[in-house]
């Protein structure tokens, strides 16, 4: 079953950076995560489709939303290097970067006019995390017309329950979920068909 067009489509992999995939993630490891994020990059790169690898970065903290919240999230000490892309995927060649300072991709950033610009009218999302980085790129694209694919395994959280209910109950609402699998056998397919 044919998910998109692929020149319709872009890859849009959220936070897959040193200081974000080398912590505990589940019910992926990052480890996993990015593996399976190279495989689909490599598909999307292979049909010559639109890959935007989404990193988060401050220069001095200051640029950073500090809203008042009930759970007090820290900000702990940044190691030299910890919004560098991974480097399993750092080696892609003509893969768009963009450096956000909040939770989403579209925000504050030209994600929107990079895609548009390409007649790109799908996404297929992953990433870290699932309930952070990952739903509030989501929620963006979904109120800006988007149709998108969110590919499960290829995404993980900081708690099993957050990525399963996010899985479960906020992204069918947005969108399809599939596998990374599913998604590379759907641009297979649609090679065939064109073939």
């Amino acid at each position: 079953m044919q998910l998109f067009k692929t020149e319709k489509t872009a890859l849009v992999v959220i936070d897959l950076q040193n200081g974000i995939v080398n912590r505990p993630h589940y019910p992926y490891s990052g480890a996993q995560v990015v593996q399976n994020a190279a495989r689909l990059i490599d598909a999307f790169k292979e049909k010559g489709a639109f890959v935007v690898l989404v990193r988060v970065s401050t220069l001095d903290g200051k640029d950073m939303l500090k809203p008042i919240t009930d759970l007090k999230l820290t900000m702990p000490e940044l190691p030299k290097g910890w919004d560098d892309i991974v480097p399993e995927l750092a080696d892609f060649k003509n893969t768009y970067v963009i450096t956000k300072r909040q939770l989403g991709a579209f925000y504050g950033t030209d994600l929107d006019l990079q895609l548009r610009r390409r007649g790109i009218d799908n996404i297929v999302l992953c990433g870290i995390s699932t309930g952070f980085g990952v739903d509030t790129t989501a929620r963006e694209a979904f109120q800006q017309g988007y149709n998108q694919i969110f590919v499960e395994d290829a995404m993980t959280a900081n708690e099993k329950e957050e990525h399963d209910y996010v899985c479960k109950y906020i992204f069918p609402r947005m969108g399809r979920i599939r596998t990374s699998e599913e998604v590379i056998l759907s641009m297979s397919n649609e090679a065939d068909r064109n073939s």
